[in-house]
């Protein structure tokens, strides 16, 4: 450690950051030799490692204990405008409703549910229940209480739950360091207690056979992916659990679910650019797991199974397929399975909904009577249904699509039953909070459907959406392509160049940065920032082109449009040039690293959130986590040279050069098995070693936290308050706007 003391740019006295030394490893590739002094940095189980991250934090604790009383209001305004005692909306499941409940003062969720009825009218019996804050219905049962599960424990989420049909098992995983690794175990809802069955180092996702006999599990390999899908025989020893598949290339994904009619286990086997589908019907005795359409067609796509009415009456065996064969955006095509034993040249399948180059086709699945279909338009999320009657004929119904006043909005199915005659509905902008809809599905009587509110998210405080606005503009990249831009203010905010702005991005995975409401946001308007989500290329806002245009040999298209979103928030008038920061997190935190090299000086601070800002060694390595995985995303840097030399020319860690960086801080957590800890520590260190400037460069690192950070809300509601109080106080915006901020409701 260093013992003098810097100045900051404002000459204030700051305590010198920890020096971590410099143990040289040579990392070759196609003829190129990089020097790594901190690949020593990896060894989580070092004493001398955990001694420097502790120092780490401490660094980062002194830099910024000014900011603790920002810290402190920006965490109570969270607080004082969320609605501590909650639940969400019972939804229906078989026989029950369930729901959740928070309390306030306790940091997790508990899981419940009251008995269902059934009258005869559909639409009443899927009506759900009223159930208030803070008030137990009669009939309540309390499947898991998270904070009872994560009493002692240093961390605690759920990875998936599941219940037997007859809803007298109820099984649950849960992980208890942020790593990922998930502990299964299952009650008996009858008497409450645990069975014996207990299965441990499981991935996400959980289900029951529809007998409720078999429960089916994932399992991941030593780097991280899911390559199994297991079955567990209740009441057997785990040794002898059966593998239903195992996915061996390294490169593919596996996971599953339950067909919407239960009939079949379905497994999807892929990566971004091509996938498989594999079947299984529970009432095969053989087990015979089919595939739908092989890998080798190199064909991007979903089936979904199901019992299609014919025009005599009689149930046939259709697949719905959602693809990009000979369709960029992806369409919906209907196929019978003796189609799918011919070679793909002779297939013949039925056009549901066609392709379009302005409209990406997100997925579609089933109900007993309804088609839904999740598609994009304009950036927005949409959603659209038609009665199964007919569909792949010229008798299809056309589309209805529930309909929506505001501009800037997203919608997704949030659930659907297959024997439902509703289905569930996310619906939030920008500045309206969570809702919750049921959108009865158009009947002869009914055409166009109707939406019925069940649940608007309470926001206290005197919140009101009118104080904000929210506007689309656009940002023309170097290459002429115009970039969406979703710009937040608060409408006291004068177009007098002297406010402050933060602009955020992600750009990666064709993961689109949807509208969204945002209670922690809201601390930031409220002193004047202006926000700026940047819409850049490597998302999927505009169709799946723009996800192909900003990764593998484009990915510089993500980093450029996000200068150039920045270039159009200080040209815009809102702004002081000098007052803008960044912000993102995870390979948004990739994007980060590379602004901070290309354009420092355009920002006053950027906060990077577990930031993956030495991918060219991550991915380079197989045995890391996810690395193969990766190679779809950003090319194959181990076999193919070009990409190496690309990615090479961006990773943040290898090309740090000595220019004036701004205030940076990266945000971390020790257990995180996405992005190691190893990249934000290793890239602080070449930052100090490098920059020419006097703004201090520190490193938070959540030492009980996984990739999410830590794990309860209060503890994340801190976090969040952390951040935006790191940019708003290099930004200079710590000051509530006259009459914003928490009000008496």
């Amino acid at each position: 450690m260093t013992s003098t003391s810097l100045q900051d740019s404002t000459g204030t006295a700051i305590p010198a950051p920890p020096v971590a030394k410099k143990i040289p490893t040579e990392r070759t590739h196609h003829g190129e030799t990089f020097v790594d002094n901190y690949e020593w940095l990896r060894d989580k189980e070092s004493a001398e490692v955990v001694e420097h991250l502790r120092a780490e934090n401490a660094y980062q604790e002194d830099v910024t204990a000014h900011q603790e009383p920002l810290r402190e209001a920006i965490f109570q305004e969270i607080k004082g405008r969320t609605q501590e005692t909650d639940l969400s909306v019972p939804h229906r499941k078989d026989g029950w409703w369930y729901f959740s409940r928070s309390a306030e003062g306790k940091e997790y969720g508990i899981h419940c549910r009251v008995k269902a009825q059934d009258t005869g009218d559909k639409v009443a019996d899927w009506t759900p229940p009223a159930v208030e804050p803070g008030m137990e219905i009669p009939g309540e049962e309390i499947l898991l209480d998270g904070n009872v599960e994560a009493e002692g424990k240093p961390f605690f989420s759920v990875g998936g739950t599941a219940v037997t049909v007859d809803g007298t098992l109820y099984a649950y995983a849960v992980d208890n360091s942020g790593d990922e690794r998930f502990t299964l175990r299952i009650k008996d809802l009858r008497t409450g207690e645990l069975l014996p069955d207990v299965i441990e180092n499981i991935f996400y996702g959980v289900a029951f056979s529809p007998d409720g006999t078999r429960l089916f599990y994932t399992v991941v390999d030593e780097s991280w992916r899911p390559y199994q899908v297991k079955a567990h025989a209740l009441g057997t020893p785990v040794a002898d659990d059966v593998v239903v598949y195992q996915e061996d290339d390294p490169a593919m994904w596996l996971g599953f679910e339950l067909s919407a009619d239960r009939r079949y286990l379905v497994l999807g086997i892929g990566c971004s650019e091509y996938s498989e589908t594999r079947l299984l019907r529970f009432d095969d005795p053989a087990g015979t797991v089919s595939t739908v359409i092989s890998r080798d067609e190199r064909i991007l796509y979903e089936a979904e199974p199901f019992l299609l009415d014919g025009p005599n009456g009689e149930k046939a065996e259709k697949i719905l397929l959602t693809h990009n064969h000979g369709a960029i955006n992806s369409m919906v095509s209907l196929a019978d399975p003796a189609e799918l034993e011919k070679p793909l040249a002779e297939q013949a399948w039925q056009t549901v909904v066609e392709h379009s180059g302005d409209v990406r086709v997100n997925g579609a699945g089933v109900t007993s009577t309804h088609l839904i279909v999740s598609i994009r338009k304009d950036t927005i999320e949409r959603v659209q249904v038609m009665g199964l009657a007919g569909l792949g004929t010229a008798a299809q119904q056309a589309p209805v699509e529930p309909a929506f006043d505001e501009e800037l909005y997203t919608a997704g199915v949030g659930g659907s039953d297959y024997e439902a005659p509703v289905i569930r509905l996310g619906y939030t902008s920008y500045f309206t909070p969570s809702r919750i809809y049921d959108f009865v599905l158009p009947t002869p009587d009914q055409p166009s459907g109707e939406l019925l509110l069940r649940k608007e998210s309470p926001v206290l405080g005197g919140y009101d959406a009118g104080d904000y606005v929210a506007t689309r503009e656009w940002a023309t990249a170097g290459d002429g392509t115009r970039v969406p831009l979703s710009v937040l203010r608060h409408k006291a905010v004068k177009q007098d160049s002297t406010a402050a702005g933060l602009v955020y991005g992600y750009g990666s995975y064709e993961m689109s940065m949807d509208p969204g409401f945002g209670i922690a946001r809201l601390s930031l308007l409220d002193r004047g920032v202006v926000f700026v989500i940047a819409h850049i290329r490597g998302g999927g806002e505009l169709g799946r082109h723009w996800y192909e245009d900003g990764k593998k040999l484009t990915k510089k298209n993500t980093f450029t449009d996000f200068v150039d979103a920045t270039d159009w928030l200080a040209d815009s008038g809102w702004v002081d040039p000098s007052r803008i920061a960044a912000l993102g997190g995870s390979a948004g935190g990739l994007l980060m690293g590379a602004v901070a090299n290309m354009a420092p000086e355009k920002y006053a601070a950027i906060v990077a959130q577990v930031p993956f800002v030495d991918p060219l060694t991550s991915i380079l390595d197989p045995d890391l986590p996810l690395s193969a995985l990766e190679w779809e995303e950003w090319g194959n840097p181990i076999t193919d040279p070009q990409a190496y030399a690309y990615m090479k020319s961006y990773s943040p860690y290898e090309n740090v050069r000595e220019v004036a960086y701004p205030k940076i801080a990266a945000v971390t957590s020790f257990n995180d098995t996405r992005v190691l800890y190893v990249e934000p520590a290793k890239w602080v260190q070449e930052l100090r070693n490098k920059t020419t400037g006097s703004e201090p460069i520190v490193m938070k690192i959540e030492m009980d936290g996984g990739h999410g950070g830590a794990s309860g809300r209060y503890v994340q509601w801190r976090e969040r308050a952390w951040d935006y109080a790191f940019i708003a106080d290099a930004l200079g915006a710590v000051e509530l706007l006259p009459g914003a901020g928490l009000k008496e409701d």
